[in-house]
């Protein structure tokens, strides 16, 4: 059986084992496991779940937009989204590489237990911030940060929270932890997993939306 790595990955870190230009964090920083690859990236700048797997099907199936695995991220933006902004997410939004597919959005509450990002996100005092979460079933470059730009309200700082259904629940940045698949899909439960907790609390080659 495959294994199957959940991972927080933490801001400032590229998606990926090695870097050429040397210097950067990667992966390999936080994951000392071998034979396992990211399904799909996750911008340097942005913060959150990674799935890795060395099993090629799962790989496919979490990183092909043909396979429409849902995706939620939770985004801190500049201002406060109308719910007329809102509904231009979820119909879809016009970038330059195309209209994107509908998706869920909603506002939000920070996040409970969230954990502080290093460095601070850089806002300014006159404008307030708030919380939005998105729920896509493609994974263009940078799309999330591109949409909610295109309805006035760009991102501060992003955060997937989920790849189907497996999320951060439990994991700080930086750790990870091994679940059980039995077959290309989310698991029914985590291999060794206790009672859940916030994503701040202690722990126990595709395009991406972030």
């Amino acid at each position: 059986m495959a294994r199957l790595l959940l991972l927080n990955k933490p801001y400032d870190v590229l998606c990926q084992f090695s870097d050429r230009d040397g210097g950067r964090r990667t992966l390999a920083d936080f994951v000392p496991v071998p034979d396992v690859y990211p399904a799909g990236r996750l911008d340097r700048d942005s913060e959150g779940l990674v799935v890795l797997t060395a099993d090629g099907p799962l790989i496919a199936r979490i990183s092909q937009p043909r396979s429409k695995l849902p995706k939620t991220y939770w985004a801190q933006v500049e201002g406060v989204p109308t719910e007329e902004a809102l509904e231009r997410l979820r119909r879809g939004v016009d970038l330059n590489d195309g209209r994107t597919l509908p998706a869920a959005a909603r506002r939000m509450a920070e996040p409970d237990g969230l954990w502080p990002r290093d460095p601070p996100v850089r806002w300014r005092a006159n404008i307030p911030t708030s919380w939005v979460e998105l729920v896509l079933t493609e994974g263009r470059n940078r799309q999330v940060r591109r949409m909610t730009a295109a309805v006035g309200f760009p991102t501060l700082r992003l955060i997937r929270w989920a790849v189907g259904e497996w999320t951060l629940e439990g994991l700080a940045p930086g750790s990870w932890r091994e679940v059980e698949i039995s077959a290309p899909g989310p698991a029914a439960r985590t291999a060794g997993a206790g009672p859940k907790r916030r994503p701040g609390s202690p722990p126990g080659r595709s395009r991406t939306a972030g």
